[in-house]
């Protein structure tokens, strides 16, 4: 199997509207360093996955459809606790759409150096 990641970030704020989410049901900003990792059985014509400027230009594109947007406000996410999980799915979903069937996909958003959550579909 080979793989290609490329990495972006975003900011957002937002609140999780549920009591076991203690103080983080506040509303309040997080910023997500953002993996998304291609991967095929085989190489294509040039000999990659993805061209990695491609790939690149694909997350951030997704990226900044969110990027310093208050998610609380976005119709998308209306009564949706858009945790770090839910977000790695709904940018899986975005991207996915946008590649080949040969090219499996998995996105992971990075809420600090010690976590992380991610979705492949």
């Amino acid at each position: 199997m080979f793989t290609v990641t490329v990495r972006d970030h975003m900011m957002i704020a937002h609140s999780l509207p549920d009591p076991g989410f203690g103080p983080a049901q506040n509303m309040h900003g997080a910023t997500y360093v953002v993996d998304a990792e291609f991967s095929s059985e085989e190489l294509n014509e040039m000999n990659v996955v993805i061209d990695i400027g491609e790939a690149t230009a694909l997350l951030n594109g997704i990226l900044s459809t969110l990027n310093y947007k208050n998610l609380d406000e976005i119709k998308d996410f209306d009564n949706v606790l858009t945790t770090t999980e839910y977000l790695a799915r709904f940018i899986h979903q975005k991207m996915s759409i946008k590649l080949p069937d040969n090219i499996g996909l998995k996105i992971t958003l990075h809420e600090s150096h010690i976590a992380s959550a991610s979705y492949q579909g």
